[in-house]
């Protein structure tokens, strides 16, 4: 809280020294009246439920497809020998480089919005969850074959546990792509969102709403970041430990 009360401070003593241009860097009060006004017309509301209903599709969305991937790739090697090449090629191409080719494939609608978030997720969390399960202590899988569990049962009651602590670091990481993603993602063919209210605001020079918008976006992710927080701490507590070494 320090950080942050230390942060608003400097910007405070920047807009209204004369250090910095108050129409490129408005005063926080200014956009305190700024994100107010929002508020109260409703528009912010709009933009905001928009942006958070694209977020957590695409995130869902990247999660049922990177989990049962990395599990599948882990599990079977000559499918990882053919097919990692083509993941690695795929990780290396920004989420936006793809823009072009997702608004031909899928439109300009929610399907191409919700794509890009999805791109931005996926490798954090596969990697995250194909991490975990090669760390996995070899020694409790031939412990778990002695005791005559099936593969599916090793992987529910062993495999998976014991990666858990990596899957969650791919899912915080993810989640936080997923809301890097957004502005890009609603940069084009879009009328609703905090991302199209920035740009929006850019191109009428207001630099206050462009402020007000990546503020709003900055809680957000923190926001989720505690939920998703809590939520495995209260589904998996033996993991505050490691939840607290991530945040670190």
């Amino acid at each position: 809280m320090a950080v942050f009360l230390a942060a608003l401070v400097l910007w405070h003593l920047a807009s209204n020294s004369g250090l910095v241009s108050t129409f490129l860097l408005p005063s926080p009060r200014t956009v305190f009246e700024t994100l107010i006004e929002l508020a109260g017309s409703g528009v912010l509301a709009k933009h905001t439920l928009v942006s958070l209903r694209r977020v957590v599709s695409g995130y869902l969305l990247a999660i049922a497809i990177a989990v049962p991937c990395a599990a599948l790739f882990s599990l079977t090697p000559a499918l990882r020998r053919l097919i990692e090449p083509l993941l690695e090629f795929l990780r290396q191409i920004p989420p936006l480089a793809m823009m072009p080719l997702l608004i031909l494939w899928l439109g300009i609608g929610e399907a191409q919005k919700i794509g890009i978030i999805v791109l931005s997720c996926f490798f954090p969390i596969f990697l995250g969850v194909r991490g975990g399960i090669a760390a996995v202590d070899r020694k409790l899988i031939d412990v778990g074959t002695v005791c005559g569990f099936s593969r599916s049962e090793i992987m529910l009651r062993i495999v998976l546990p014991s990666a858990l602590p990596a899957i969650v670091v791919g899912l915080r990481i993810g989640l936080g792509y997923s809301w890097r993603a957004l502005v890009g993602a609603e940069l084009i063919a879009s009328s609703a969102g905090l991302g199209y209210m920035i740009v929006d605001a850019e191109n009428l020079a207001r630099t206050d709403i462009v402020l007000a918008g990546i503020l709003v976006i900055g809680v957000l992710g923190l926001i989720s970041d505690h939920l998703l927080r809590g939520l495995i701490q209260r589904k998996a507590p033996w993991l505050a430990g490691d939840l607290e070494m991530a945040r670190a």
